[in-house]
């Protein structure tokens, strides 16, 4: 590549729909002007009618950063004026000078390919251009486009100017150099880039999924109400997971634990609860966790004590931020 993540100045958010909205706000939060460009061709008068309506939803967005306290008054006018709102007919001037290009259109294959065959006969070829799709691999998105050693997929959560992490997914074919200065910037705005390969559902959607399907499934066969699922996920599983990993919770528990747990749950409820092969062996080689210093992370040199003083202040406070602070000596109540 041609120029350095420092000087990343010049971004193109290609789709104008509710995720480049938030992309936009994201990028101009981090002090950065953007060209958020409407990937649909209209005649001037449905652009007219386009624009205004999509510069009214930026400011219902941005003032309600302000309401929930994340940015101050003074702050609005300042982001709103760092977003470009472009048609595509006059996007030729942002598009020739982008360094990084974020598209966000609808995940329908022909219209991508016909968005992307157009950008390529107007960026540079160090540009690099990252698709925000949640259905379509890099792999697939490489092909749409020249040079596929610069196109990665950058996943957002919604809201993306909230959530910090962005999923970013590389193919084969995509520079590590790439990678590193899109870790870099995104990384440098305060976001959380972690990196995956060219598989369905990237991290957290293919998680996310198996959660919310069972947590239906148990709506469906009575075990308990939605309220009751949901308190249980919002003061037990998510409270708990947003201070371990998954993976860092098996070993702090064992990954013995979990065998023998899904071994029971795979008999009562189905194959959906198989062991995954990885588990089992390490349960045969002694790779169970902390206890046996080695699981899914290494923790021969690390200070165990202090590891789980650490995690367990940090329970602490999230308990206490969160009102759920058990209550002390109720017989002086």
């Amino acid at each position: 590549m041609g120029y350095d993540m420092d000087k990343i100045q010049h971004i193109a958010i290609v789709g104008a729909g509710r995720m480049g909205k938030a992309i936009a706000i994201a990028f101009a939060y981090a002090g950065l002007e953007v060209a958020l460009i409407d990937a649909k061709q209209r005649s001037l008068d449905e652009f007219s009618q386009f624009q205004s309506k999509l510069k009214l939803d930026l400011s219902h967005e941005i003032t309600l950063l302000e309401k929930i306290k994340f940015i101050e008054q003074r702050q609005i006018q300042t982001i709103y004026d760092r977003i470009h709102v472009s048609s595509r007919n006059n996007a030729d001037e942002f598009l020739k000078k982008a360094q990084l290009i974020m598209e966000a259109v609808p995940e329908l294959k022909d219209l991508k390919q016909e968005v992307f065959t157009w950008l390529d006969q107007r960026i540079s070829t160090e540009c690099i251009v990252a698709s925000t799709t949640s259905t379509f691999l890099v792999t697939d998105i490489a092909k749409m486009l020249s040079h596929p050693e610069r196109v990665i997929n950058a996943h957002w959560l919604n809201p993306a100017y909230l959530i910090p992490l962005v999923e970013l997914s590389r193919s084969e074919q995509t520079s590590e150099k790439v990678i590193g200065i899109l870790k870099a910037f995104l990384s440098q705005m305060g976001k959380v880039p972690v990196v995956c390969n060219a598989r369905a559902g990237y991290i957290v959607p293919r998680i996310q999924a198996l959660a919310m399907n069972e947590a239906a499934r148990m709506v469906e066969e009575n075990v308990a109400s939605a309220e009751d699922i949901d308190m249980a996920i919002r003061t037990g599983f998510g409270l708990r997971f947003s201070i371990l990993g998954l993976l860092e919770f098996i070993d702090w528990g064992g990954g013995d634990i979990l065998y023998y747990a899904s071994q029971y749950l795979e008999k009562e409820l189905g194959e959906r609860y198989q062991t995954p092969t990885i588990i089992a062996e390490n349960m045969k080689n002694n790779r169970n966790g902390m206890r046996e210093q080695q699981g899914f992370y290494d923790y021969q040199n690390v200070d165990i004590d202090a590891y789980k003083l650490k995690v367990l202040s940090q329970f602490s406070q999230r308990i206490q931020d969160a009102g759920l602070k058990p209550v002390f000596n109720i017989m002086d109540m």
